[in-house]
């Protein structure tokens, strides 16, 4: 029997968006986290440079950035779930392990290469930096 969302795969999409929109609400911008128009940077944006020596590790940067961000996605989006109660506790043991191991390969795979968690934050320059700060 086909679900309603094999037959109208538009509305799955409209589910993921819903899901990305509530995920990114979860952690509204602090008025310190937003750039002041028409003040500089207080630091030059840390961008990745081309340079043939370290292209390599700043590939890995890029990916592990890219890695963390999902990550960081995947763990509000869990956090809103248990709020929700859509999750018995078996559940909720087994995906906070699961993101408690996740953290810890990723910084593992920052060591092996010289980063840290701060090294994966890119500044976007004007839309501020690409993930929310530590708590």
């Amino acid at each position: 029997m086909d679900s309603e969302a094999e037959r109208d795969p538009g509305r799955r999409f409209d589910e993921v968006a819903e899901a990305a929109a509530r995920a990114f609400r979860l952690l509204p911008a602090a008025p310190q986290d937003l750039p002041v128009s028409g003040r500089a940077a207080s630091s030059p944006a840390r961008r990745i440079s081309a340079d043939p020596d370290t292209v390599e590790r700043d590939l890995v940067r890029l990916v592990l950035t890219l890695v963390e961000l999902l990550r960081q996605l995947m763990e509000r989006q869990a956090l809103h779930r248990v709020d929700q109660g859509d999750l018995s506790e078996e559940q909720e043991e087994r995906l906070g392990a699961t993101l408690m191991i996740l953290h810890d390969r990723m910084t593992d795979l920052c060591e092996q290469y010289g980063l840290t968690m701060e090294d994966l934050n890119l500044d976007l320059g004007p839309l501020g930096t690409l993930l929310p700060p530590a708590d």
